[in-house]
């Protein structure tokens, strides 16, 4: 009995060493999924406070909506000296430039091409590629063990709000922001002309109108629309936020009532509102508001501003803030301000997916990239970093919350670190007290529905949807911004070139979804 108890004792002990040594020698590629160690072999002091293992240095590669910075080699240098202490690893960034990310950020998807870490929104094809297998799903027990810090800051709707179809494929940004809308005008030619302050769509276009008909050469409203954007650029404010409707998608007319508990989709073009809308536009386009060429614009507006040849534009709060700070550095001659046409209006917080990062499906370094995104977000020295650049050049701290722009603040801009948005964001200090003001009033007004996190699936109608884009484009702009003189008959023409196109069976699919998503909330 005693030989027996020895040789299972023996055999026993051979198994735990046969054991070791395979789960030492395993992962050999670097890689490591979900429920994997993070990148193979054992050693001593390399253990992460999670326990995954670090021993084996991570080259990470992340891919970010926008053009690359002048001075980001730099700022990555840094980064990469701070993560190779931190977690070990590094990142390398591909930058897909303004001019033509939309095309070449599905091809990366399709082609499958090598990338952990990407950028991706409501606005930039997250619910598509979660439905198509693009991104991994994020469990629960992944985001506690690898992004610990995040997991407890992050509320827990916000989380909810980044779901498809009850998955998880994102980490949201954690900064609460409000969608609506706003617009800047020269507040000197408003004094100029002794105007009364501009709060409403009736005193807004008293401005338009009385700077287009006294200031030669000048456009008192200006925008893009040839960017491809389907509606005319005032039209969240004085078509959505005036009436309380939401738009379920940008790239289709149909909407609710954020009061309306059934969630009754309806066309906004087929509505009296709408009719009402393109004759207020009718006659700012008759009283030169802006250029009869303005469909085919291709100016960068701020810049139009700036140069004194613009009066007005509609933007969000935060990028009107950032531009009427500008202009009080660089223009001191022009007086800006910031109004609100709709301040009594109930106001929409954007939902978390507003800005995001996800994990590609076949990324080899899943937990070394959770726990990157968890630095971005919640490790301040990282975060200030990759947000606002190097301390000095790009910008200088103001105690623990805002900044300065630095001498090369323009070298280290415009493109999409919003993907890691947190509680430590700063705030320019130089950011307009009146905007700070308007946030703070419409964050008291946030309203919330039950439609609030709800995302249109239209992959049963992506081709009607496409055709009514079409319409929208061919149709409705040039009717919005006053380039159809009979408007009963430009009106006519757009609703039944919307019926062929197919927006009854869009409405039909919306409908169903929205009634199976209210359906399953009580």
């Amino acid at each position: 009995m005693k030989l027996k108890n020895k040789r299972f004792t023996f055999l026993l002990a051979m198994v735990l060493v046969i054991s070791t040594f395979l789960s030492a020698c395993g992962d050999k590629g670097g890689g490591g999924g979900a429920s994997g160690n993070a990148n193979g072999a054992t050693g001593t002091n390399s253990q992460a406070s999670d326990g995954a293992d670090l021993s084996k240095e991570v080259k990470l590669k992340m891919l970010l909506v926008g053009g690359k910075p002048a001075d980001y080699d730099e700022v990555s240098g840094e980064l990469n000296k701070l993560l190779k202490e931190k977690i070990n690893a590094t990142v390398e960034t591909e930058f897909l430039d303004w001019a033509d990310w939309t095309q070449k950020y599905p091809l990366k998807f399709a082609a499958n091409e090598d990338f952990d870490l990407v950028y991706t929104a409501n606005w930039a094809f997250y619910n598509d590629q979660a439905r198509k297998g693009g991104f991994l799903e994020l469990t629960e027990d992944m985001l506690k063990t690898y992004m610990p810090k995040t997991w407890e800051a992050m509320p827990q709707v916000s989380w909810e709000q980044a779901k498809v179809d009850g998955k998880l494929y994102m980490v949201p940004n954690n900064n609460q922001e409000v969608t609506d809308k706003v617009v800047f005008i020269r507040e000197d030619l408003r004094k100029k002309y002794n105007m009364e302050p501009i709060n409403s769509p009736e005193t807004y276009a008293a401005y338009v109108k009385t700077v287009g008909a006294n200031e030669k050469g000048f456009n008192a409203f200006g925008a893009k629309p040839a960017d491809g954007w389907k509606w005319h650029e005032l039209d969240q404010i004085l078509l959505e936020q005036q009436n309380e409707w939401n738009l379920v998608d940008y790239s289709i007319p149909l909407a609710y009532k954020l009061a309306d508990e059934k969630g009754q989709v309806f066309n906004v073009y087929d509505t009296p509102e709408f009719k009402q809308l393109i004759a207020y536009y009718k006659d700012l386009a008759d009283n030169k508001a802006w250029s009869k060429n303005i469909v085919s614009n291709k100016n960068d507006v701020w810049q139009d501003i700036k140069a004194g040849k613009t009066g007005s534009y509609a933007h969000t709060l935060g990028t009107l803030g950032a531009n009427l700070a500008e202009m009080r550095r660089d223009k001191p001659e022009f007086e800006g301000a910031i109004v609100d046409l709709t301040p009594d209006k109930k106001k929409i917080g954007a939902i978390s997916t507003q800005n995001g990062m996800a994990i590609h499906a076949t990324s080899k370094n899943v937990e070394r990239s959770l726990m990157l995104l968890d630095l971005l977000q919640n490790d301040k020295e990282i975060h200030d970093l990759t947000m606002y650049g190097i301390v000095g050049k790009h910008y200088e701290p103001v105690g623990d919350d805002k900044y300065k722009a630095g001498p090369s603040a323009a070298n280290y801009t415009g493109f999409s670190n919003w993907g890691w948005n947190s509680l430590l964001n700063r705030t320019d200090a130089s950011y307009p007290v009146e905007a700070d003001e308007i946030l703070k009033a419409w964050q008291e007004k946030v309203y919330h529905f039950p439609l609030e996190t709800f995302v249109f699936d239209d992959s049963k109608v992506k081709n009607e949807v496409a055709n009514v884009g079409n319409v929208m484009l061919r149709y409705a702009i040039p009717l919005e911004y006053g380039l159809i003189n009979d408007l009963d008959k430009g009106h006519a023409e757009l609703i039944k070139q919307l019926k062929s196109a197919g927006i009854d069976k869009i409405q039909q699919e919306l409908q169903s979804q929205i009634d199976v998503f209210l359906a399953a909330q009580k």
